[in-house]
């Protein structure tokens, strides 16, 4: 069973394979990104991985229908100095679909996903479906493409992060929204009692002490005036003999702790998945956007 619905093929992560340290590893250096759109009138997912390894950046975009099931699929490999700007065109509905990417100049963090100096564009009958990126006049000067009238609307992400006792990203909780700093801080080592805190541009937003009696739950805070309701397990933070993440969920409606409550979750096998089947009832019942968070503590 797949987490995000998503197409990635051979270079998709599966969520429960992610116990053993060469997974870790791997998983360290993906971000995936779920924008919802329209394709003849009918709704798809693209699905946007940036991925990072010895040899550089790479990107996979993909293209699922609502039931989840791959309509075609692209990997880029801009490490490649010859792929580092181009195009290719897909069908989907029969319909072509062009996409065009621009990393020649791109500026790259600690992260997978550039920073600056780059775009890439998804472009149906000269309509522009989805545009990323800094570079917007090169993206539309290339493509002679207008915005679609019904253009792609960001409902999830997907991004791995590592550290020993701080975690620390850029975070919207909604399509267009403010970017912000988001940091979680938890000290599970040298401690008998540890304590989560989360911070959202450096304010305290929530904490939870006595955690290895509430190593899962959820709580609600208040950002940009939504409420984003947040869920965490860390369970093999503090009582997993082998290497695993501890997973935070962020979702910006009230109704994702209905959606919790009618699933509750009992065995740590199955928490994973538990929350992948969440995220595909939510997105059907569109319900707002999600954020997951794997946080992975350096050995």
């Amino acid at each position: 069973m797949r987490d995000f619905p998503s197409c990635f093929g051979e270079t998709g992560v599966q969520v429960a394979d992610f116990s053993s340290s060469g997974a870790n590893k791997a998983a360290q250096n993906l971000v995936t990104c779920v924008y919802q759109c329209k394709l003849r009138g009918k709704s798809c997912l693209l699905n946007v991985t940036w991925s990072k390894n010895l040899m550089g950046q790479g990107l996979t975009i993909g293209i699922d229908d609502n039931t989840n099931q791959c309509l075609c699929k692209v990997d880029i490999k801009p490490w490649l100095f010859s792929k580092k700007k181009g195009s290719k065109t897909l069908e989907a509905y029969s319909r072509k679909i062009d996409i065009c990417w621009d990393l020649s100049s791109a500026k790259f963090g600690s992260g997978p996903e550039p920073l600056e100096g780059f775009y890439v564009c998804v472009v149906s009958e000269r309509q522009m479906i989805l545009l990323l990126g800094d570079m917007k006049k090169e993206a539309i000067k290339k493509t002679s493409a207008t915005p679609a009238a019904s253009g792609a609307v960001f409902i999830a992400k997907k991004e791995h992060m590592f550290g020993k006792k701080v975690f620390s990203t850029k975070a919207q909780f909604c399509d267009n929204g403010r970017v912000h700093d988001l940091v979680i801080e938890c000290d599970t080592s040298g401690t008998s009692d540890p304590c989560l805190v989360i911070r959202v541009d450096s304010k305290p937003m929530m904490q939870v002490k006595r955690l290895k009696w509430k190593f899962r739950g959820n709580h609600t805070m208040l950002v940009d005036g939504l409420g984003v309701e947040v869920f965490w397990d860390v369970h093999n933070w503090l009582f997993s003999t082998s290497v695993g993440s501890a997973v935070f969920m962020f979702k910006t409606n009230i109704s994702a702790e209905k959606l919790w409550a009618t699933q509750p979750i009992c065995d740590p096998q199955t928490l994973h998945w538990s929350w992948s089947q969440r995220f595909r009832e939510a997105q059907s019942h569109d319900l707002g956007f999600s954020l997951f968070l794997y946080a992975w503590k350096n050995e």
